[in-house]
C-alpha cells in the first residue's frame, strides 16, 4: 500500500511541476496575475509534496 501511495505522490509532483511551468510560461508570454499566482502556488505544492515524499516514513511514524 505504501508503494502505491509513493506512486500517487510522485504522479502529483510531476503534475504540479508541469502545471507550474506551463502557468509561468503563460505568464511570461501574456502577463496577468492568474497565471502568476497559479504558477507560484503549484511550485510551492511541488516543493511540499517532494518534502512529504522524502520524509514519508517519518510522517507515517515508522
Amino acid at each position: 500500500m505504501i508503494a502505491f501511495h509513493r506512486f500517487l505522490i510522485g504522479t502529483a509532483i510531476l503534475f504540479c511541476a508541469g502545471f507550474s511551468v506551463w502557468a509561468l510560461l503563460r505568464f511570461r508570454a501574456h502577463g496577468g496575475t492568474v497565471p502568476l499566482v497559479l504558477g507560484v502556488t503549484f511550485a510551492l505544492c511541488t516543493l511540499a509534496l517532494s518534502y512529504y515524499l522524502k520524509n514519508l516514513r517519518r510522517f507515517l511514524g515508522r
